[in-house]
């Protein structure tokens, strides 16, 4: 028997109350142990606990400072990216804005990508030079037409400021022979520009010979206009 009821005590006499209250103290410093053991596990746990947070707590802040240093170099790259796109394309690309637009998913890729994967895709993409188409006939003959132009119209323009500087006199009738020389050249220069432009337009790279034939066909038609008329003049 070891519960000691408060009956107990009148029928009991002193040597088994003294041995009943030695087995409950016995029992009491048992549980106080057991209570202690529970305590220091308890607090053991808890410390785990606390360490193995305060651990991925660091983790996730290191996460975060990788997270927002792989964002600005991103958001770097894509802008860098961007400016070039808008140097290459020209007006065409900044409608959509100097700045580099909001960043976006494309709808239609569903697999799991990194942001670079796609800045490289981009990177290509905007570094691709598509190779030039060659020089067919029709733009030899385009080329041509552009000089006969050129030196068609600066024959036309010789001669109406050489006939605004005879009707002027003055400064002007001494300066027109040399600004009639220089309007009879520009004209073919202009041809030969506008050649370019255009086989530039057209994705078709205009070479040295090329420019050469529109500014020579350029300046051969308007010299032999320009000898026509004034043998004309003379006769």
């Amino acid at each position: 028997m070891s519960e000691l009821e408060p009956a107990d005590l009148d029928r009991a006499d002193y040597r088994v109350v003294l041995h009943r209250l030695t087995t409950l103290d016995d029992k009491a410093a048992g549980l106080r142990a057991e209570a202690e053991s529970w305590y220091t596990e308890r607090v053991a746990a808890a410390d785990t606990a606390v360490a193995d947070a305060t651990a991925e707590l660091a983790e996730a802040d290191r996460a975060v400072r990788d997270a927002q240093r792989d964002l600005e170099q991103v958001d770097a790259r894509a802008a860098g990216l961007w400016s070039d796109f808008v140097h290459r394309v020209g007006p065409a690309a900044e409608r959509y804005g100097r700045t580099l637009p909001a960043a976006s998913i494309p709808r239609q890729r569903t697999e799991e990508r990194a942001a670079r994967d796609y800045l490289d895709e981009v990177e290509n993409r905007v570094k691709y030079t598509p190779p030039a188409r060659p020089i067919t006939f029709g733009t030899k003959v385009l080329f041509g037409v552009l000089g006969l132009i050129g030196g068609v119209l600066g024959v036309v323009g010789n001669l109406l400021v050489r006939r605004t500087g005879e009707a002027a006199g003055g400064d002007w009738h001494q300066a027109a022979p040399v600004v009639a020389l220089l309007v009879l050249l520009f004209f073919p220069i202009l041809a030969a520009i506008t050649a370019k432009l255009i086989g530039d337009r057209r994705g078709t790279g205009l070479d040295t010979a090329s420019t050469v034939t529109v500014l020579v066909t350029g300046l051969v038609t308007a010299g032999l206009l320009f000898t026509a008329v004034q043998v004309a003049q003379s006769a």
